[in-house]
């Protein structure tokens, strides 16, 4: 049986997805997780697109072990040295660099012939191959590139030193049959010299059916990402290969290094820090995806869990069974949750959470999983504080101009004030802004409960603009406005890092 391997693109092609941006901090966070996940390869940025992302890039190489860190780079060689100064620390490092190939790309957006191209990436590649040993090349818009020009350039980029070749289809234009074809044309012709890769858009919904294609004709990686994100309608969906590959290995003869267990946190993970939600009857990791409402099949499935389950919810990280923590829990279970669930906190964050714990087991009854995972995010993900919440009071209701009394504290000093609004949130959000007299402009505002009940941990996104710079900020608690207001300050606090930095 074949092993795939999986090369996580999440953050690099995924942090594409408008407002998915992440800071260096939380792509270090998803980065650890992505090698408890067991991928082999995680691309971990485009090191030449920012100073930001250099130095993510730079520290998951020096910081993360476990597996190999992979930088992107144009087929330029600044580019190209750029990528190597951040990845030369890594134990396990690649370079992947790029050239488009198809006429429509090299016509209209590069203006170069097809020699020139071909010149520029076996140039490149042999550039590339003299600093690190593990070299990927694609040529970009493969799909809609004349298939004996890309044969071309495929075979002439190995012989230049490239041990990977990855065929992207970078518009999502292709079909399984059609992609299933190309890739056993590629195979046929370069043997074993080199591993076929395969990235796969999703635009016309086909790119998790166009990879397994692939790799029935003969691909042995897939590049894809957690809860499918990427730019426009995303990419090929992590889980969703890796699960298919499981369940149905006697059709598929594959298999991959990646633990299943941990799919659902990372997953939830991923969806925390980006802020986007993943769709409810989403495969395998949706809300929905074990769950069953219709009679039929409740009576099914409590006579045997195989007539209407073909993956159990154990085998992706999810439990059949509930650990309900209340306000009579102590430290040592509080702790022994947060190892079970995978956070390694210090002391101090145990002890910050554990108190935040305890203050919302006095306003509800039960508390999940999902509520212990939102308490946590908000501590390890913090960022200095110039701005913090001391005290919020809200009046509103039926014939009552909603009124927010807010005390804050500002670099230290506490403030306060009351400010009217045409809803409490605005309320809140008015005497925030007057405090702090910033002049944010509020570009989105999600609410959802993380739990069930009307006793529900809320959570908040909110993504927030001043002066050309954009930051998202959360917050969870069970008073709504609460959480709103965490939310936004949240975001006033990033925004006033990313000024200082700059």
């Amino acid at each position: 049986m074949r092993t795939i391997k999986i090369f996580d693109t999440t953050l690099r092609d995924g942090e594409q997805s408008p407002g998915a941006s992440m800071n260096v901090e939380e792509k270090l966070q998803v980065a650890r997780q992505l090698v408890r996940l067991g991928v082999d390869i995680i691309e971990a940025g485009f090191p030449i697109a920012s100073p930001g992302d250099f130095e993510a890039v730079q520290r998951i190489a020096s910081e993360v072990q476990g597996a190999t860190i992979a930088g992107l780079a144009r087929a330029k060689e600044q580019d190209i040295r750029r990528a190597w100064e951040a990845l030369k620390d890594a134990p396990q490092r690649r370079i992947h660099t790029f050239h488009s190939t198809s006429d429509i790309h090299l016509k209209y957006q590069f203006r170069v012939s097809r020699e020139e191209a071909l010149k520029r990436s076996v140039e490149m590649v042999a550039f590339a191959k003299s600093l690190v040993d593990d070299i990927e090349f694609s040529p970009m818009d493969a799909t809609r590139t004349d298939p004996d020009y890309l044969i071309e350039v495929v075979e002439a980029v190995i012989d230049a030193g490239a041990s990977t070749v990855n065929i992207p289809d970078t518009v999502g234009y292709t079909t399984p049959n059609e992609f299933g074809s190309l890739i056993k044309t590629i195979k046929e012709r370069i043997g074993e010299k080199a591993v076929i890769s395969v990235h796969c858009h999703n635009d016309l919904g086909l790119s998790v059916a166009n990879s397994l294609a692939a790799i029935i004709n003969g691909a042995g990686q897939v590049e894809c990402t957690v809860n499918g994100i990427g730019e426009r309608a995303g990419n090929c969906s992590m889980e969703e290969v890796v699960m298919n590959l499981a369940t149905r290995k006697d059709f598929y003869k594959a298999s991959t290094n990646i633990n299943t267990k941990e799919i659902i946190r990372t997953s939830r993970l991923v969806t925390r820090i980006t802020g986007i939600p993943v769709q409810p009857n989403k495969a395998v990791v949706g809300a929905n995806a074990f769950a069953h409402e219709s009679g039929i099949h409740q009576d099914g499935l409590l006579k045997e869990k195989m007539t209407y389950e073909i993956i159990r919810p154990e085998d992706v990280g999810l439990k059949s069974t509930e650990l309900v923590l209340g306000k009579h829990s102590g430290r040592h279970a509080f702790k022994t949750r947060l190892i079970e669930l995978g956070y390694e906190l210090t002391d101090e964050e145990v002890e910050t959470a554990f108190n935040k714990f305890k203050h919302l087991a006095d306003q509800k009854k039960n508390i999940f999983d999902e509520d212990i995972e939102a308490l946590v995010s908000e501590e390890v993900s913090r960022i200095p504080e110039i701005y913090s919440l001391v005290e919020l009071s809200i009046s509103s209701g039926t014939n009552v101009s909603p009124t927010a009394s807010l005390k804050m504290k500002i670099n230290g000093a506490v403030v306060e004030t009351k400010e009217h609004g045409d809803g409490p949130v605005d309320a809140a959000y008015r005497a925030i802004t007057s405090l702090t007299k910033t002049k944010s402009n509020l570009l989105k505002f999600d609410v959802k409960g993380i739990t069930g009940g009307t006793d529900a941990l809320g959570e908040v996104v909110v993504s927030l603009e001043e002066d050309g710079k954009t930051a998202r900020g959360n917050g969870a608690d069970t008073d709504i406005i609460v959480a709103a207001a965490k939310a936004y300050i949240t975001a006033l606090n990033k925004l006033a890092l990313r000024k200082k930095q700059a």
